[in-house]
């Protein structure tokens, strides 16, 4: 059997499909995949798809869907399709998974097969408060929602809303991609107190960050709609506090972002790390994780603060009202000013706990412990065990479609 994973860009599959096509692997399926391996988004290079045991085809998609190479996408998947005559089509990404689902009929219309297609929505482009051009893409995804077997969401919102929509087969919520928690558990032992862990002393020599100050840090691309620039004219607020905002990530407003820094004279309290390979060691080394992203499905370096035993600030938006739970794992911000940032991050480091009189310390530990307790419900072992039945259930249409034919036979 084969089965097809398509996604727009190479770097997707590795950084949150590589347990799906273990799976997959594990079923008997000879696992393809589609991308654009020209565009790498996560990394540098397409390195870490080495060794996966994957065939790989070349996509040239474009993100723009009025862009004149969304047809020739849709040609060369619907050869594609034609030639390896797959039993099973996974797609991801909007882009790529309205041509691959519009490919995927076309040849099911032309052969006659009854080909799965699945199609995972890592956060729906519209949403509660998202902005009206969003919204446009709501009757594509309604329409295309006829052509899909698996409808699988990642949130809360977006799965309520899926109820609605007339899926050829059914609409599926699972939690996330899935944690791998133990790899957390090896980086970061128990003790999350400033300036006793092994690691912090490497970050703070590396970035030449005085001993008594606490670290911010964040983790994502640096694009506009990741919003960066929120903690950085919030750090202008926080002078008098000894505190430093580390972002670790690289895209296309990062000379931007350096150059805005250097402007307000910042150089000392925010600074690049650039893409990291290895997150968990850099969050081991902060004391708050802070997240003012515009939009989001279910933010995965979110997942990952939470895992370390990190408290988290971050906007009240989809995706992270279904991870935190204010004042207990952080402080949720009702807007993407810096004045709310500033607040939420001045009660973190400099207000008491409230009656109790714990230290900011402890109460940090306090938000970090619930968090950690809190991501075990997104952990690998769940997402995988739902991901197993949906591909089983999968698989037993396939074998009911094999059986048909040879009775028409």
């Amino acid at each position: 059997m084969k089965a097809l994973i398509v996604t727009r860009v190479s770097g997707f599959l590795p950084q949150f499909e590589a347990n799906n096509v273990k799976i997959l692997q594990e079923m008997g399926f000879e696992v393809h995949y589609a991308a654009n391996f020209n565009t790498v988004v996560y990394g540098k290079d397409n390195h870490r798809l080495d060794g996966m045991g994957l065939i790989c085809h070349q996509i040239d998609f474009e993100r723009s869907p009025f862009s004149n190479g969304v047809r020739k996408a849709y040609h060369q998947l619907k050869e594609l399709m034609e030639q390896e005559a797959f039993d099973l089509i996974h797609c991801h990404m909007p882009m790529s998974g309205v041509v691959t689902r519009m490919a995927a009929q076309a040849v099911r219309k032309k052969s006659g097969r009854k080909v799965p297609v699945l199609y995972t929505a890592h956060g729906l482009h519209f949403y509660e408060g998202a902005p009206l051009k969003n919204w446009i893409y709501y009757p594509v995804e309604r329409y295309l929602s006829r052509f899909t077997d698996r409808l699988i969401l990642i949130n809360e919102e977006d799965y309520q809303r899926a109820q609605k929509f007339p899926v050829r087969g059914s609409v599926e919520r699972i939690m996330g991609i899935g944690m791998r928690l133990e790899k957390f558990r090896s980086w970061c032992k128990t003790d999350y107190s400033l300036g006793k862990s092994e690691a912090k002393r490497d970050i703070y020599e590396k970035y030449g960050i005085p001993d008594n100050y606490g670290i911010l840090i964040s983790v994502g691309e640096i694009t506009q709609r990741k919003n960066h620039i929120v903690m950085i004219d919030a750090m202008k607020e926080l002078l008098d506090l000894p505190l430093v905002y580390i972002i670790c990530g690289s895209g296309p407003e990062e000379d931007k972002l350096k150059a805005y820094v250097h402007e307000l004279g910042l150089e000392s309290r925010v600074k690049f790390a650039g893409y990291v390979e290895q997150v968990p060691a850099m969050l081991c080394q902060a004391d708050c994780f802070v997240f003012p992203s515009f939009q989001e499905g279910l933010p995965v370096a979110v997942m990952e603060a939470m895992a370390v035993g990190l408290p988290v600030i971050a906007t009240r938006i989809r995706g992270i009202t279904d991870l935190l739970e204010h004042t207990k794992g952080g402080y949720l911000a009702d807007d993407w000013e810096p004045e709310s940032y500033g607040v939420k991050v001045r009660r973190m480091f400099s207000e008491r706990g409230g009656k109790s009189g714990i230290s900011r310390q402890q109460r940090r530990q306090e938000m970090g412990q619930w968090n950690r307790q809190r991501v075990q419900k997104f952990a690998l072992p769940v997402v995988e065990d739902k991901m197993r039945r949906i591909y089983q259930s999968v698989m037993e249409e396939i074998n009911e479609n094999v059986t048909d034919t040879h009775v028409n036979l």
